[in-house]
């Protein structure tokens, strides 16, 4: 392997370079809510007027600079611009890129994920509690040991592969349950019109409380108000498949499907010990998901509970017709199931790997600019 050579961080990456776009003009923004922790690829956006904001292309790097989105791992890479496009985002995006010659978008991308630069980041934040955010200088001038343009071309292919493989199973389950909700609306095309209730054939559970730090590492996700788990759990409440619905915060109401037991936190849960049918009621909420968050209780700390859920109207459902339509759709959302299983042992090996890969790139010093 060839000898790494110590750079400073801006020796080899440009951070936010300057790019234009007309004050007015519609463009693609990336809101910061649409970043999702520790994935590369960024599948939401919206046209929007721009005003300000931070500006990016494709290959560009996007980093959280404020708390806590910085510690809950949101950095992506963009992709989703046409050649030449400009973007934009938050004022609270730090925007990364290779210099060309010197350094390899992938390796950039990486590099920040990496906890030895994510650990400077973190250390450097200063503001008040609750609104710190990353002094742009001391990471500038981290200085780390650096492989050569080749190597670092090496280095971020293995962990595209990675990703790549991950994106592309994330995107079949995706459109898997697309097929599940086409039939559905086959075999259910009213269900929203009749004055049942959902109440009247099946109650959601509250979960347990349990703070992220009284959990006890394991391999349960423990859910709560956010979009991904707050963290995993030696145990866990539910039998699989669940339903889980996020009972508070900017997210309540957010309903998901987990082809694994979780521990059901701050959020209501719908498994075996309720119905049969899972994958029907999963669909049936899902399709609902924009009428779920309108039902939302609360201005300050908006909540969903059970009894929203069991208000919802509905038609008179028969039994056979709910066990047919979940023995139908079983076998597809079991595939969805393996393939979580997968993309989740591929997310462990990359995180495993990115830090020893990483490992030479550790920051020998770090200094404010005078």
């Amino acid at each position: 392997m060839e000898k790494w050579r110590k750079v400073k961080l801006t020796d080899i990456i440009e951070f936010n370079p300057k790019e234009k776009i007309l004050k007015g003009a519609i463009a693609k923004k990336v809101a910061m809510d649409k970043i999702q922790p520790f994935t590369r690829d960024i599948d939401q956006y919206e046209l929007d007027e721009f005003k300000g904001g931070a500006k990016f292309k494709n290959g560009d790097t996007l980093v959280a600079r404020i708390t806590p989105c910085l510690e809950n791992g949101k950095t992506a890479k963009v992709n989703f611009l046409a050649k030449d496009e400009v973007g934009f985002g938050s004022t609270e995006f730090i925007i990364v890129r290779a210099r060309e010659g010197i350094s390899d978008e992938n390796f950039v991308y990486y590099l920040m994920c990496s906890p030895q630069i994510r650990k400077i980041a973190i250390k450097s934040m200063v503001g008040s509690s609750g609104r710190q955010r990353v002094q742009l200088d001391m990471l500038k001038n981290a200085v780390i040991s650096c492989p050569s343009l080749t190597e670092q071309k090496k280095i971020g292919k293995i962990f595209k592969a990675l990703d790549d493989k991950i994106y592309y199973n994330k995107k079949i389950n995706h459109h898997l349950e697309q097929i599940a909700m086409l039939l559905f609306d086959k075999f259910f095309p009213n269900v929203t019109m009749g004055k049942n209730t959902v109440g009247e054939y099946i109650i959601p559970k509250r979960g347990k409380g349990l703070l992220s730090k009284d959990a006890v590492a394991g391999e349960f996700p423990i859910i709560a108000g956010g979009l991904q788990p707050a963290a995993y759990h030696n145990s866990a409440n539910t039998k699989a498949p669940v339903i889980t619905i996020s009972a508070s915060g900017a997210n309540a109401g957010f309903v998901n499907l987990w082809t694994i037991p979780v521990w059901s936190s701050d959020s209501s849960f719908i498994d075996e010990s309720i119905t049969n049918n899972v994958y029907f009621w999963y669909i049936m909420l899902k399709k609902r998901q924009k009428e779920i968050y309108d039902a939302q209780t609360g201005s300050a700390q908006p909540h969903i509970y059970p009894k929203h859920i069991t208000a919802m109207l509905t038609t008179e459902l028969q039994t056979k017709e709910v066990e047919k339509f979940n023995e139908k759709i079983g076998p597809l959302f079991e595939d969805v199931g393996n393939r979580q299983k997968e993309i989740t042992k591929l997310q462990m090996l990359r995180d495993t790997l990115l830090p020893r890969l990483m490992s030479s790139a550790t920051i020998i010093s770090s200094s404010s600019t005078k």
